[in-house]
């Protein structure tokens, strides 16, 4: 993308220009943005003797910034080799970067996790470029979904920013026509760049004739990247800050502006793009330009550094309003957002596509692709791949879903020049999915637990579905998910303490179990037959009788300490005998005892809406087979004299 760069270039500087007297020509030169003289100037000096770390820097800045990477590691290696603890980490990226387009990919990967490990605490890119998730590796072996072609209009100059109008293709040129032959920028020895629309062939997907698209909105100085209203009556574009002549920032700096003009018809009934404005939220110290607007007409994305940016060059958007107003521009916050370059959005209904270098990708700008939410909330970026991206700058990418082709542009070796613009088709791929699936169990006994409520989330927080666990504690999500995904899983039963699991699907299609496992609240609380029960030490009472004695108090002490420590639980109590007494005397019995202890645990203080029921049941529900005809042991008979204490509300 060498010449792309003269219209956004001037947004990327984040060193410091130091201008000392011994190279005072080639620091005004780079501050010019003169690259290529720059570039010439700094190799003088070096052949002088000059190996400074700031000398070292420039010279490679000044191929890096026009995308000449093969001498940008150059400079950059020695300046490295020469000053390997005192270098800027910017430098060790910029470094990695030049290797990419290189295609020394293994030895980029390396010096990006160097990156990572000098910036971990305070740059965000530092997470993607560790690799611990998504690695160079990942990206590379992207099934290939593009196939694309090199435009008829394209030619040795600098072709890019393409954007439908009609069944036209607007983009930018700097075509050296007669009329501009003299007037050339110095950043690249090319013309300055102009606004034209090509014909298209959809047949053959190509444009293959163009003209110039608006003497009103051509001036002498940069025109491009446009995006149209939806009634293609209104345009906005890039320009530099002119009104006759260049507006500059102290530093000397010429920025970018948006402007908007309307389409009408003169008096010879020729349409024209008229009432040319600047758009209100333009800047004289920082740049805005590379617009787009939402499917709905009603948002306007755009690029700029005003403040507010995260990095070298942010994705705004703001609401077009009514009479030619519009909100305050809101970043897309650093889900989309890095400490790089972020540049030339394309929205549709479903997507946000966008060129970046502080996402991890193949060098230079590479294409990414976000999945819309709501509320301008956006997925993960994804890299589209190769062959849609490569080694060098790959953006301007805009498309018709519902046809699956479009345009992108690249300064690729392949090419006819400088940057240039190709058509693609892009060829659907089978989607890969995840099924999830799992089971929930007691961390403590590992028994299956049955009616747990378990969650699906995003990794964004949006939860997409829910489902509750069977009679063997296992759960299914039919909802598919994406392979190769963060997600989250989290599992809630009353009684229990919730727990949570973050995992990634897999790449290939398939299934991921994600098994759970839960604990009680208290140590105290146990599960049986899927009733949650109170289980404390055994309630004795005196032969035939229902107080409750000191050592039964110690026990039920534990239960009014708990019901204190959770003032929503509610619980009913069941009182239980063995089988060795007449059954109307043992169901009597055990129904004194059960409000007898009901009676305890109220005079402890806790309400009585809080005792459900206290019921004596005597000997009609043993747990074994110590029945009235059968002879057990003292011990089995002892099962069966048993209090419960059963939780109905938490």
């Amino acid at each position: 993308m060498k010449r792309i760069i003269t219209i956004h270039i001037l947004l990327i500087f984040s060193i410091t220009i130091s201008a000392q007297k011994k190279y005072k020509r080639a620091d005004d030169l780079f501050s010019k943005m003169w690259y290529i003289q720059a570039a010439k100037e700094y190799e003088t000096v070096i052949d002088e003797g000059d190996n400074s770390i700031e000398v070292l820097q420039k010279a490679g800045d000044a191929y890096y910034f026009n995308t000449d990477m093969e001498n940008a590691f150059k400079w950059y290696d020695k300046l490295i080799s020469e000053y390997p603890n005192e270098v800027n980490p910017e430098y060790i990226f910029r470094y990695a970067h030049s290797l990419e387009g290189l295609g020394e990919y293994k030895l980029a990967k390396k010096w990006m996790k160097k990156f990572a490990n000098k910036t971990k605490t305070n740059d965000p890119r530092a997470a993607k470029y560790a690799q611990e998730e998504v690695t160079i590796e990942d990206i590379l072996d992207i099934e290939p979904q593009f196939v694309l072609r090199n435009l008829s209009i394209n030619t040795e100059y600098s072709d890019f920013g393409p954007m439908y109008y009609r069944d036209s293709l607007v983009y930018a040129s700097a075509i050296d026509s007669s009329y501009y032959h003299e007037r050339k920028y110095r950043w690249n020895e090319q013309p300055f760049l102009n606004l034209y629309l090509g014909k298209m062939n959809t047949l053959e997907n190509d444009v293959i004739k163009s003209e110039n698209f608006s003497e009103t909105i051509n001036t002498k100085y940069h025109e491009a990247t446009v995006s149209f209203s939806v009634d293609n009556n209104k345009v906005y574009f890039t320009r530099n800050n002119f009104d006759g002549d260049l507006g500059r920032d102290e530093e000397g700096i010429n920025h970018l502006k948006l402007y908007s003009a309307i389409l009408e018809e003169d008096r010879k009934g020729n349409q024209i793009w008229t009432d040319i404005k600047e758009l209100p939220f333009n800047g004289e110290d920082y740049s805005v330009g590379h617009p787009a607007v939402s499917p709905d007409g009603k948002q306007l994305y755009f690029v700029s550094d005003m403040p507010g940016s995260i990095g070298a060059t942010d994705v705004f958007v703001v609401d077009i309003l009514d009479n030619d107003e519009y909100s305050k521009p809101r970043n897309l916050g650093n889900q989309i957002n890095t400490y790089g370059r972020e540049m030339f959005p394309y929205i549709t209904e479903e997507r946000l596509y966008f060129a970046s270098d502080g996402h991890l990708g193949l060098g230079g700008l590479d294409v990414f692709e976000s999945n819309y939410v709501v509320n301008n909330y956006f997925e993960t970026p994804v890299n589209l791949g190769s062959p849609l991206n490569s080694k060098l700058d790959d953006f301007g990418f805009i498309i018709r879903e519902d046809k699956n082709t479009g345009f992108v542009c690249s300064n690729r070796k392949q090419g006819k020049g400088d940057d240039d613009i190709y058509s693609f088709e892009r060829i659907p791929v089978e989607k890969c999915v995840q099924n999830v699936y799992g089971y929930v169990s007691n961390n403590k006994t590992g028994e299956r637990i049955t009616n747990v409520k378990v969650a699906l989330f995003s990794s964004g927080g949006e939860q997409i579905q829910e489902t509750i666990t069977d009679v063997n504690g296992d759960y299914n999500f039919v909802t598919p998910i994406d392979c190769d995904e963060k997600y989250k899983v989290i599992a809630q039963k009353q009684g229990y303490s919730a727990n949570d699991k973050e995992f990634k699907t897999a790449r290939q299609t398939g299934k991921t179990e994600v098994p759970l496992g839960l604990d009680t609240v208290s140590e105290l609380i146990v599960e049986e037959n899927g009733l949650l029960k109170i289980k404390i030490g055994i309630i004795y009472f005196d032969l035939d009788k229902s107080f409750i004695r000191n050592d039964a108090a110690i026990e039920l002490n534990k239960i009014v300490l708990l019901m204190t420590q959770y003032p929503n639980m509610v619980i009913k109590i069941e009182s239980h005998t063995d089988s060795r007494s007449p059954d109307d005397y043992n169901l009597a019995l055990s129904d004194r005892r059960a409000k007898s202890t009901r009676e305890y645990i109220i005079s402890q203080g806790i309400e009585s809406s809080r005792i459900e029921s206290a019921i004596g049941y005597g000997e009609t529900q043993l747990i074994n087979n110590c029945g009235n005809e059968n002879p057990c042991s003292e011990a089995d008979h002892q099962l069966n004299r048993r209090s419960e204490f059963i939780i109905t509300k938490m």
